[in-house]
């Protein structure tokens, strides 16, 4: 079944860069307060327009009582920014998510370097007001297009400058071109915690560049799903459910999780796009390979055969045990 949401006034709206507003929110009835978020999370928005789309926290996680997003008005939106840039309205209330988790941070690592790419700056900004908070060693790497397409750079640079925490600032009109990170993240130190949300173009460049320097704690969160090619053609599989008891077949073209709702299982859901985390199911035994399709879990994650998310991914083989 869906989460249960919660009611949410748009209480403010800010222009914060180019094509990028603020929407801060607040409980819609008196007296209720949101849950506590730690930084990293996101939450979910259930538009008027029937999307739902998740949009990372970006205020302190010190905040009680109010969530703060930055949403881009994105050139390839599919209805979910334009609907926030062009309808959203201070006043309206809709219905959000509890805040959910995929990119965590460490906050007692011995040194934390985070980097940004554009509108990935959300969770970011919040992760560096949290361990500056802290009085926790902290670097920032902010990359974007244009000076002017980069949003939150006035408290930024008033947090760093104050806190004495290094901020490496690439704008790619300024520089020549995209950042080349392996020069730019190189001598960090193979303890540190390494953290970038951005495009896809620049975590693929971000994981390989740490990889390539032994960084082992490189953490990442994706705006969608990455494409991925199939291994196989999408074939008809089934999967034994092992709390409920129920085998449910799993035909081509349909998810695992449409299968399973019409089996008449509720397992939790929210996005079906592979990018919220909602739907997150222990995989407990399986036949041939894992076919992940979401853009959350890392790369030891997946090979790990432990978890998948079930409203993309798949099974190239003939049987699927899962924890439902």
């Amino acid at each position: 079944m869906s989460a249960p949401t919660l009611k949410a006034l748009v209480h403010t709206m800010r222009h914060e860069a180019d094509g990028i507003v603020s929407v801060e929110f607040r409980p819609a009835t008196a007296g209720v307060s949101f849950p506590a978020f730690a930084a990293g999370s996101h939450i979910d928005l259930h538009l008027p327009n029937g999307l739902v789309r998740s949009y990372s926290l970006c205020n302190p996680c010190s905040d009680s009582g109010r969530y703060v997003v930055g949403v881009l008005n994105d050139r390839a939106s599919r209805g979910g920014s334009k609907f926030v840039h062009q309808q959203l309205r201070v006043g309206q209330v809709i219905d959000i998510s509890a805040p959910r988790n995929n990119f965590a941070l460490h906050e007692d690592a011995p040194k934390s370097v985070l980097v940004a790419g554009g509108i990935g700056v959300t969770p970011i900004f919040c992760m560096l007001q949290r361990l500056v908070a802290l009085g926790r060693p902290v670097e920032l790497v902010y990359c974007a297009r244009t000076r002017k397409e980069a949003a939150f750079v006035e408290p930024i640079t008033a947090m760093a400058a104050e806190a004495k925490v290094p901020v490496t600032w690439h704008f790619d009109d300024e520089q020549g071109g995209p950042p080349k990170l392996t020069q730019l993240l190189e001598g960090r130190g193979a303890d540190s915690h390494f953290y970038c949300c951005g495009p896809t173009p620049m975590l693929d460049a971000f994981e390989k560049a740490c990889e390539q320097l032994g960084y082992a704690n490189a953490h990442i969160e994706r705006f969608a799903a990455v494409v991925v090619e199939s291994p196989v053609e999408t074939h008809g599989f089934e999967v034994v459910c092992e709390k409920s008891g129920q085998t449910v077949p799993v035909p081509g073209g349909k998810s695992i999780l449409d299968a399973l709702i019409d089996a008449g299982l509720n397992p939790d859901h929210s996005c079906k796009e592979g990018v919220c985390g909602a739907c997150e199911t222990a995989v407990l035994d399986f036949d041939g390979e894992l076919d992940h399709q979401d853009g959350i879990l890392t790369k030891i994650e997946r090979q790990s055969g432990k978890t998948m998310m079930i409203c993309v991914s798949r099974c190239t083989g003939k049987r699927l045990v899962l924890d439902v």
